[in-house]
């Protein structure tokens, strides 16, 4: 149920993720008609010389008052909460508002204000972030996020790649995922196998460490891809395709929280889904052939130094069990990391937890850890369905 809200939402307001929530904004009982009125005062300064002129040129206060037949944005309100929240499901970007300003301009504006505050220019940003706060795709609370991340030597060196960039932006604790998932990993997974194959596990060694391998080289890529981000990617060029010109409007994560102004139709939100699925069949497929390539040299330098073994242990059919763990990251594991990282944390736990971090990556960490557990458990599930892993018991319950 939480997973079809997340696609067929209409667009949510943006205090679902507690880092970008407009401190300004003010909630009243929601109305099917809204009649929103846009008045300007234009009050003369008292103070001419004050050392806050220089910073705004126009001295008209908005004022936005919004009446309704049966409730809704009622009151004054200095900062209308801005439209595209939630990301909803409409075919194109709904960044206007019922009082005719856009989104973009309401973004812009926070921005420019957050930059002001800080006495920074927009050219001290790296040039796609400039570029989406010239272009108003980002609000001012992303703007206060990476001044925040700046005040750490290591991040500020890391948000020099776009990727990373991206992804610290829309979670500040993305790195320390990264770390659960790297470091739970192989303890992890070597459980998994065990539970599987119990008093077989040593006998199948061989085949318990290309699986360990192949889950480690990939557990970065399950992290990283699906992770939610604040895209600050420029639009393609005007002949461009229509598929890449597609995929390149798809969220990186098909149920994150847009941001304000920016809204995802069910068609982009199911093709970050298949984008995605395409990368980690290429992933899982070229972290397999290595896992497999190691495995059967072991296997070999075994044979070579016990001739008694040469019979017991087979060879890893290297393509197929590539192929095959390719599709299961496409699918299984695509699907899940998009969930967890999209549903559970970012819809569920952040909102909830946001003013507790330390009970929040407590609970981040157990999340992700069970979710490693389980995606082992398919794997072996999988690979013995499929026929190319099989358990030592079958051949001596057909010759009892």
């Amino acid at each position: 149920m939480a997973i079809a809200t997340c696609f067929f939402t209409a667009s949510l307001p943006n205090n679902t993720n507690p880092k970008l929530i407009n401190p300004h904004r003010s909630l009243h009982p929601s109305s099917s008609h809204h009649l929103h009125l846009h008045l300007r005062l234009s009050l003369p300064s008292p103070f001419p010389s004050s050392p806050l002129h220089h910073h705004h040129n126009d001295h008209r206060l908005p004022l936005f008052i919004t009446t309704s037949s049966g409730g809704g944005y009622g009151g004054i309100n200095h900062h209308p909460p801005p439209s595209g929240g939630g990301g909803g499901d409409s075919s194109d970007n709904n960044n206007h508002n019922g009082d005719g300003d856009s989104a973009e301009d309401k973004n812009r504006e926070e921005a420019m204000m957050v930059l002001a505050e800080a006495k920074r220019s927009v050219e001290s940003f790296p040039q796609d972030l400039a570029a989406a706060i010239r272009a108003g795709r980002i609000p001012g609370a992303v703007v206060s996020r990476f001044f925040e991340l700046e005040n750490s030597r290591f991040l500020r060196w890391l948000m020099q790649f776009d990727g990373f960039r991206e992804r610290l932006l829309a979670d500040d604790l993305f790195l320390a995922k990264v770390g659960m998932e790297c470091g739970v990993g192989m303890f992890t997974k070597t459980a998994a196998e065990y539970e599987r194959r119990r008093e077989n596990f040593f006998n199948e060694l061989e085949v318990v460490f290309a699986d360990v391998v192949m889950a480690i080289i990939a557990d970065f890529m399950l992290v990283f891809l699906p992770a939610p981000t604040v895209s600050l990617r420029s639009p393609l060029a005007g002949n461009a395709g229509p598929i890449a010109k597609f995929f390149h409007n798809c969220p990186d994560n098909a149920f994150q929280v847009a941001l304000a102004g920016t809204s995802y139709s069910l068609l982009q939100r199911l093709g970050a889904i298949a984008r995605n699925g395409a990368k980690l069949f290429v992933v899982g497929t070229a972290s397999s052939l290595v896992g497999t390539a190691v495995t059967n040299t072991l296997i070999n330098a075994r044979k070579a130094v016990d001739k008694s073994s040469a019979g017991e242990v087979e060879n890893v059919p290297i393509l197929s069990t590539s192929v095959a763990y390719g599709v299961y990251m496409a699918v299984s594991s695509n699907l899940r990391y998009q969930i967890l990282a999209g549903v559970v944390e970012q819809r569920i736990l952040e909102p909830m937890l946001h003013q507790h971090r330390l009970m929040l990556g407590a609970l981040c960490f157990a999340v992700r850890t069970g979710n490693t557990f389980l995606g082992s458990l398919l794997w072996v599930d999988y690979a013995r369905l499929i026929g190319i892993q099989k358990a030592h018991e079958e051949p001596k319950e057909l010759t009892d």
